[in-house]
């Protein structure tokens, strides 16, 4: 059963929406979940007495800040390496050392 989200947010204060953008999808939309996930949206909604589509829409709401956010945080740390402000980790090694130091705390429980 779909689930109607009523509209977004209209935060037109936030500098990272367009505002003319933003204001084309403050109409309802339908918005088709697996079963499973209605079911864990309809239980959150119980347990939070608020309605589905509330959920739904300050999740849709959220997301785009949350990506902004992310690339944003991406793009800086990709600055921090190509600057030389950072050494890249070789992942492979790390996590040799790791299970290394795991593998010597086991042994010395015992």
């Amino acid at each position: 059963m779909p689930v109607s989200a009523a509209r977004l947010a209209d935060d037109r204060n936030d500098s990272r929406f367009d505002a003319d953008t933003l204001s084309a999808y403050t109409a309802t939309m339908k918005v088709r979940l697996k079963p499973e996930t209605e079911t864990r949206l309809h239980g959150l909604a119980k347990e939070t007495s608020r309605s589905p589509d509330d959920l739904v829409q300050d999740a849709m709401a959220g997301y785009p800040m949350e990506l902004a956010d992310t690339r944003e945080m991406l793009d800086k740390r990709y600055d921090d390496i190509a600057n030389g402000a950072v050494r890249p980790v070789d992942g492979e090694r790390s996590f040799s050392r790791l299970r290394a130091k795991g593998r010597d705390r086991r042994s010395t429980r015992t």
